[in-house]
C-alpha cells in the first residue's frame, strides 16, 4: 500500500497538496543514480558546472510569481512578503556561483625544486540535504547550490509542509540540462530519511531543523562515519544599548522578530534594553506591533498570517499563558486581532514585559509571534543574560558605538553577530552556529569547506 504526505494548508486548513512518498525501491534507485552520476559530474569543470547552475537560477527566477504564490499556500506567509524570497533565493545561488571558480581552484603550497606539490578540493559525492518549511528556498539553497557548484551530487528530501518547493527545484534544473542523476527530489517519511542516511551511499548530510531531529540525523550518520551539517534554530537575543537612535531599533527589532509570523531561526525572540531607553522602546514597539493586521496571507493588505499550524499555534498560547501566570505582563490585547482564534493557527502578535530566564518564553525557542522584553542597567548584565541560553545562532547590538559593538559581540557565544540590523544572511559570510544551535557552515567561501574534502598531490618530477 502506498503511503502519502498531505500538505495542510493553514490558510483554510485544506489539503493543499498531497504526493505519494518514496517507497524502498524508489529510494534505492534514486540513490543508485546518484553515485553513477557524480563522477562524470566532478570532473566537468567548475566553470561548466556553474554556468548549467546558472541556468537552473534563471529557470527559477523565471517562475517568481507562481513559486511565491505557492509559499503563502503552503505555510502561511502573507503573499505580499513571500516574492522576498526568490529575492533571497536568487542572492545567495548567484554569489556562491561567482565565488566557485576561485575558491574550488587547487591550493598551492611554497615551490619547492623537484616536486610538484598542492591540495585539490575533492567533492565529497553525495549529498542530502533535509530542508525545512519556514524558509523553504532561503535555507535549502544554502546547501545545495554550493553541494552541485563543488561538483556533489543532491538528494533532497524537502519538508512534508513544502513539497512543492522541492519539485521546483527539480524543474529548474531539468529546464537547465542537468544530467540526469545530479539532482533529484524524493518525498520521504522521517524514518525512511533516516534510513537512507544509514544506507550505504551517502557521503555528507545537510540538515536544516529542530534540535531532537538533528540528534535524530547525527546518530544515524555516526554509524557510517559520514559528515553532516547541523542548522537547528535558536532563541536569538538583541540588546538595546543606551545610544541607540530608538526609532531605528524600534522599527527594526519588531521586524525581526515578528516578520514570519515569528517562524524564522535566526529571528528576534528576546530583547534587553538598557534602563535608559527602556521606556520608549517598549511603548514604540507595541504601539508598531499593535498595527500589524493579521489574517488571510492571500490577502495584500495582511501584514501577519498564521502561524504553520495549529499546534505550533497552540504553543505559543501554553508559553504566553504560563509567563502571564508567573508575573509577566502581556501588552498586546487580543482582541484588536479578532482573527487571532484560539484552536487555530490564526495567532495574535504578543509583546510581554517583566518576564525572566525562569519563564519558558525566554529560553525555549518559540517561533511564533512573541517577544519578551527585559529591562536591563549595564553591558555587563544584558551580556550575561544573552549568552543565558541553550542556542547560539545569531545576536544583535542596537547602538551608535562601532567600538563598544565590537568589543560585547567578542564576548557573545553565537554565530552572527550584527550591529543595527538582524535577521539577515549575508551570503559573503559564513552562516553557522554554536552550542545546540548545530555545527558546520554554509554559504561563504568557508562553506565550500564541509562539501569537499583535501586530497594532497606529492609528485616527484625529479629522480
Amino acid at each position: 500500500m502506498t503511503d502519502y504526505l498531505k500538505c495542510i494548508s493553514p490558510v483554510d486548513g485544506s489539503v493543499y497538496v498531497e504526493r505519494p512518498l518514496a517507497s524502498d525501491h524508489d529510494v534505492a534507485e534514486a540513490l543508485a543514480r546518484a553515485r553513477d552520476a557524480r563522477n562524470s559530474w566532478g570532473r566537468m569543470p567548475v566553470e561548466e558546472r556553474c554556468a548549467l547552475l546558472g541556468k537552473a537560477v534563471d529557470a527559477f527566477v523565471a517562475q517568481g510569481p507562481a513559486i511565491a504564490e505557492e509559499i503563502s499556500w503552503q505555510m502561511g506567509r502573507p503573499v505580499a512578503q513571500s516574492p522576498g524570497e526568490i529575492g533571497g533565493f536568487e542572492e545567495r545561488a548567484r554569489h556562491m556561483l561567482a565565488i566557485a571558480p576561485e575558491t574550488l581552484a587547487d591550493v598551492a603550497v611554497a615551490p619547492k625544486e623537484g616536486f610538484t606539490r598542492f591540495v585539490r578540493r575533492v567533492p565529497v559525492g553525495v549529498v542530502f540535504v533535509i530542508a525545512p518549511w519556514n524558509f523553504p528556498y532561503l535555507t535549502a539553497v544554502n546547501s545545495i547550490i554550493p553541494a552541485l557548484a563543488a561538483g556533489n551530487t543532491v538528494l533532497l528530501k524537502h519538508s512534508a509542509q513544502t513539497p512543492l518547493c522541492a519539485e521546483r527545484f527539480s524543474e529548474a534544473f531539468k529546464k537547465a540540462g542537468l544530467p540526469a542523476g545530479v539532482f533529484q527530489h524524493l518525498h520521504l517519511g522521517h524514518g525512511s530519511a533516516l534510513g537512507l542516511i544509514e544506507s550505504d551511499g551517502v557521503d555528507f548530510v545537510a540538515f536544516t531543523g529542530s534540535v531532537p531531529a538533528g540528534h535524530a540525523v547525527q546518530r544515524s550518520a555516526a554509524k557510517r562515519f559520514i559528515g553532516v551539517g547541523l542548522e537547528l534554530g535558536g532563541k536569538d537575543p538583541a540588546y538595546v544599548r543606551a545610544d541607540v537612535t530608538v526609532e531605528h531599533a524600534i522599527e527594526n527589532v519588531a521586524d525581526g522578530a515578528f516578520f514570519n509570523a515569528g517562524q524564522s531561526c535566526c529571528g528576534i525572540e528576546r530583547v534587553y534594553v538598557h534602563e535608559a531607553v527602556y521606556d520608549s522602546f517598549v511603548e514604540g514597539i507595541v504601539e508598531l506591533v499593535g498595527g500589524y493586521r493579521l489574517g488571510n496571507p492571500m490577502d495584500t493588505d495582511t501584514t501577519l498570517g498564521p502561524v504553520v499550524k495549529a499546534s505550533a499555534a497552540e504553543h505559543v498560547r501554553s508559553q504566553i499563558a504560563e509567563a502571564e501566570a508567573a508575573g509577566a505582563r502581556a501588552l498586546i490585547d487580543p482582541a484588536k486581532f479578532p482573527a487571532g482564534v484560539d484552536g487555530s493557527a490564526y495567532l495574535a502578535p504578543q509583546v510581554l514585559v517583566d518576564v525572566d530566564h525562569g519563564m519558558r518564553v525566554m529560553t525555549e525557542e518559540s517561533f511564533g509571534p512573541v517577544v519578551g522584553i527585559m529591562k536591563v542597567s549595564s553591558d555587563e548584565q544584558a551580556i550575561s543574560l544573552m549568552n543565558d541560553s541553550e542556542f547560539g545562532l545569531t545576536a544583535s547590538v542596537w547602538t551608535n558605538d562601532e567600538t563598544s559593538a565590537l568589543a560585547i559581540g567578542e564576548k557573545i557565544a553565537t554565530g552572527t553577530w550584527f550591529m543595527n540590523r538582524c535577521d539577515y544572511l549575508d551570503p559573503a559570510l559564513a552562516w553557522t552556529g554554536v552550542k545546540n544551535s548545530g555545527h558546520g557552515c554554509t554559504l561563504s567561501r568557508v562553506g565550500y569547506e564541509q562539501l569537499t574534502r583535501p586530497m594532497s598531490f606529492h609528485l616527484r618530477t625529479r629522480i
